[in-house]
């Protein structure tokens, strides 16, 4: 690891006393748009963070800047908003004040919304440090404005290809924030393009690693690893059954994860294997624990937690919001998995057996799940041909169905309007758990519908 830096941002300044009173004024204003939001009931919008970006442009690095421990931005195609969550909940169990964007508004719009909900009259962020999740896009723009002290880069998967172009586009977006960031990076050393942005950090940047151990290589595959059992002789799974060659897997990480098991996982640290419970839900969930406490151990390194103390802050890491999220509806649960590319689909498919449940997918193709639904190809959903799919919504229920119908998966039900397909599906074998896989603004979708129905969490979203 190259050796870390304490080095502090440029606007880590007091602001002055007009800048004060300016940053007053603006809070004031973006208050008076959120009350006026959530009369008008679209209390999740991140109006008032787009009016103050209009307004006062500066808003957002004035506030950040006065964090004595310096923002932490996370960013990467698939698990974004978990390893926020594990991260910002961590620190927090460790001692940390920490403010941070916990619903998954990541746009940077969506940071200036959260701000304007926490701060109070005094216009004083009453934190240690920040832990934001940004799009791999907006985290471009954020990083012009606010340069991160840490970055913790996840992974470069083919997802929402019509907003980002080719795959290499993402990884060159997240090397912009490599370049940015004033601390350490954290990086995903199996990921051979993510491994590769250690070159793109400044001299003085240190650099860190979290990966896999030799046999567990197989279970997370890269997009690489993907199309190219896609490409093979079956035509698919060929990653699952061949350990894949990844040219960065020598290199020394801070945290590896090294067995998997039914909410449990093993972790090495600096030579040390350390098992903990979690309540998180998938395998791929364990694989982002790691990333976690790889950045924690960053951030920390001045206080350097105990083991005990890291894995006890691990266990007690809920999942996010619409992420293995658990709704209980008349006293069964109901599950809300977020898909939105072919690894997330794939991984979460392989993490659940759909025995014993009522499984339901709800796809959409608005802009924030994004407009192309053909990677729905590159899933293998033979693992639901016995149980079947009870049913089928969204506006691209029927490109789903017909999916299905290629892999020999029934489908019991289609209904292209969310609200009814909910309710049927609610009806169907009551009192038996249920799971619903579902793009982004599926998932903003059901919950606003089980809320009104059943007690469900404030995220702070709108539909």
């Amino acid at each position: 690891m190259r050796s870390r830096t304490s080095t502090a941002q440029s606007a880590d300044q007091p602001g002055r006393p007009g800048r004060r009173w300016r940053s007053l004024l603006t809070l004031l204003v973006g208050k008076a748009v959120r009350l006026v939001s959530r009369l008008s009931h679209h209390g999740g919008s991140a109006l008032p963070g787009k009016v103050i970006e209009r307004i006062d442009p500066g808003f957002l690095a004035r506030t950040l800047s006065e964090l004595p421990r310096g923002v932490v931005l996370v960013s990467g195609t698939n698990g974004k908003t978990t390893t926020t969550r594990m991260v910002a909940s961590m620190l927090e169990s460790l001692g940390l004040k920490v403010f941070t964007n916990p619903t998954g508004s990541n746009f940077t719009r969506g940071v200036v919304s959260a701000l304007v909900s926490t701060l109070g009259l005094s216009g004083r962020l009453r934190a240690d440090i920040a832990v934001l999740e940004l799009d791999e896009a907006y985290a471009v723009h954020f990083v012009r404005q606010v340069k991160p002290r840490y970055a913790l880069l996840l992974n470069v998967m083919r997802d929402q290809l019509d907003r980002f172009g080719e795959i290499d586009t993402t990884a060159r977006l997240l090397g912009q924030v490599a370049q940015a960031t004033t601390g350490t990076v954290v990086l995903n050393r199996e990921d051979p393009r993510i491994a590769r942005l250690a070159a793109q950090t400044p001299a003085r940047t240190g650099v860190a690693y979290f990966g896999l151990s030799d046999d567990l290589l197989s279970y997370f595959p890269t997009d690489d690893d993907m199309h190219a059992s896609d490409r093979g002789a079956d035509g698919a799974g060929a990653a699952s059954t061949s350990r894949p060659i990844r040219p960065g897997h020598r290199l020394p990480a801070e945290v590896t994860l090294e067995r998997v098991m039914d909410h449990r996982a093993a972790f090495r640290l600096d030579g040390r294997l350390l098992e903990t419970d979690l309540r998180l839900e998938g395998v791929y969930n364990l694989y982002n624990a790691a990333a976690a406490l790889a950045l924690v151990r960053v951030v920390l390194e001045d206080r350097e937690p105990d083991d005990a103390a890291l894995m006890d802050a691990l266990s007690k890491v809920t999942p996010a919001f619409g992420r293995g999220e658990v709704i209980t509806y008349q006293g069964a649960p109901v599950e809300l998995v977020l898909v939105k590319n072919p690894m997330g689909f794939r991984l979460a498919l392989s993490s659940f057996d759909p025995a014993g449940q009522d499984t339901m997918i709800a796809i959409r193709d608005e802009y924030a799940d994004g407009r192309d639904m053909s990677w729905l190809w590159d899933v293998d959903f033979t693992s639901l041909r016995d149980t079947g799919v009870a049913m089928v919504s969204g506006t691209r229920a029927y490109d789903m169905a017909l999916r299905l119908a290629y892999d020999q998966v029934p489908a019991e039900a289609i209904e292209t309007d969310l609200d009814r397909a909910l309710t049927a599906f609610l009806e169907v074998h009551p009192g038996r758990p249920k799971r619903i896989y579902c793009t982004y603004t599926s998932m903003l979708r059901l919950r606003s519908a089980l809320g009104r129905v059943t007690s469900v969490d404030d995220a702070g979203v709108g539909a």
